[in-house]
């Protein structure tokens, strides 16, 4: 919590407009997104409704979300048959970033790309990793900045 408090006094001291800290709230709609996968193909908030979703805002430079993506990837395969989805945002890189990010932790889940960082702006991705925990309905139930264990991260899951 302490890293959170210096990155948000950085980011209050750095000017940026207000708008630019917006984060989704807890209990509220998660805000909708459009991005291409990996391969391309566009994937929205929409067509993830109706299933429990976890979003992993990471970038392969990030050296927290490198750590964590093994544990990601073990959770999203023990609550894959739960009907969890877990879906990363690979943020401000391009896709074959995000795919040899997959790759190298073989990861089975799949990745979207902001590559403009418009949906990091939208979801409060002042730094990284950012997780949104997202139930059926599209309500966010638990929103975090900065790392999560894996006990962390399987507690927000149920």
């Amino acid at each position: 919590m302490k890293r959170l408090g210096l990155v948000l006094t950085l980011v209050l001291a750095s000017g940026l407009p207000c708008a630019a800290l917006a984060v989704p709230k807890v209990g509220q709609p998660a805000p909708a997104f459009s991005l291409p996968n990996v391969d391309g193909r566009t994937v929205t908030l929409a067509d993830l409704k109706g299933k429990p979703l976890y979003l992993n805002v990471f970038a392969t430079r990030c050296v927290p979300c490198n750590e964590e993506a093994p544990v990601i990837g073990k959770l999203s395969e023990k609550y894959r048959a739960r009907g969890l989805t877990v879906l990363g945002v690979n943020e401000l890189e391009d896709p074959a970033k995000a795919k040899e990010f997959l790759s190298k932790y073989h990861l089975g889940y799949g990745a979207v790309v902001d590559g403009d960082g418009t949906m990091g702006k939208d979801y409060g991705a002042i730094g990284l990793p950012v997780h949104i925990f997202i139930d059926r309905s599209g309500i966010v139930k638990t929103y975090r900045l900065g790392e999560m264990d894996g006990n962390e991260i399987e507690s927000a899951i149920k």
